[in-house]
């Protein structure tokens, strides 16, 4: 099974691919970021991050899409902007029929490193080891992506997501 984990941002969008191989295996496949100029227009940014993040999902053809829940006690200005590019996001999957895994921050850490309030150079170093990359992927966007496809494969193969996939199939 393929999923893609999204970091969402209008500025820079982490992505990453992460596949359950045999044996549990997490075997790593494309990753990165999208980057968008402060300079642009929020409607051209959006949509660069649309193409291209839909480009990946028509190049890979991923099972599902994780994508970590919007969570902001601090910054409340930067809610708006990750918002619009969640949406786009969220969106490209849609066109796409990916299904979507949304988990929390807290759920990412812990699913990740084993403890919800983990530092992200924390999150870092785990999924620089669990996915055996030679060193940690750049920018920490990317990491987090990664992280998300981490956690969604390890929600997908629960019991909570074939429920959800059962009450879904009888609507």
């Amino acid at each position: 099974m393929l999923v893609l984990g999204i970091d969402p941002g209008t500025a820079i969008c982490g992505y990453g691919f992460v596949e359950a191989a045999q044996g549990n295996r997490l075997v790593p496949h494309e990753y990165g970021s999208v980057t968008t100029s402060p300079k642009a227009r929020m409607q051209d940014r959006l949509m660069k991050l649309y193409d291209e993040i839909d480009a990946l999902i028509k190049k890979y053809r991923p099972d599902a899409m994780g994508v970590e829940q919007l969570f902001f006690n601090r910054n409340v200005t930067t809610a708006i902007p990750v918002g619009q590019a969640r949406g786009v996001v969220l969106l490209a999957a849609a066109k796409n029929n990916l299904e979507i895994v949304e988990r929390t921050p807290l759920q990412v850490k812990q699913s990740v490193t084993g403890y919800g309030k983990a530092t992200k150079e924390q999150v870092i170093y785990m999924v620089t080891k669990l996915l055996n990359l030679s060193e940690p992927p750049k920018p920490d966007d990317t990491a987090d992506a990664l992280a998300v496809a981490i956690c969604a494969l390890h929600y997908m193969n629960s019991p909570a997501w074939r429920n959800r996939l059962e009450e879904k199939s009888t609507i």
